[in-house]
């Protein structure tokens, strides 16, 4: 499982936004300049961010993007998810994938299916807020 710049950038951009709250919009520049990131390739992820309901986006002079709810409200794993559609280590796990014919005798299926469980709970365990808190995930 490979989680891609788009997952990882989605991420990023959540969490500039609640580093950098107060009480308006921030543009998108700002935090590509913030996070050095291409603002095209974020301007391609808001939308998705936007039309899902985790930020709210305001168009035209004192416009940007800001959070639609708190920090803690946000779970790293629907936040990868929405970004990229699934986290699925094999296909037949995939959340489009059409049933296996070889599933009943897969000697494989319950190990990925254990470990899908386990990247998922993890991800699922872990806010924006735990995020920003400093040093609960320095390494």
């Amino acid at each position: 499982m490979l989680i891609s710049t788009r997952g990882r950038y989605a991420l990023r951009v959540l969490l500039d936004l609640a580093e950098n709250q107060v009480d308006g919009y921030i543009p998108m520049k700002d935090v590509a300049n913030r996070q050095d990131l291409s603002l095209k390739y974020i301007e391609r992820i808001m939308p998705v961010l936007s039309k899902n309901k985790y930020v709210i986006g305001v168009h035209g002079k004192g416009g940007g993007y800001r959070l639609a709810m708190k920090p803690k409200d946000y779970k790293i794993g629907d936040i990868l998810r929405l970004a990229e559609g699934d986290l699925a280590p094999v296909a037949c796990l995939g959340c489009d994938s059409k049933p296996c014919d070889r599933a009943k005798d897969c000697k494989t299926l319950p190990m990925w299916s254990e470990f899908h469980k386990m990247v998922n709970d993890y991800f699922d365990s872990i806010t924006l807020k735990d995020l920003l808190e400093k040093g609960k995930y320095d390494i």
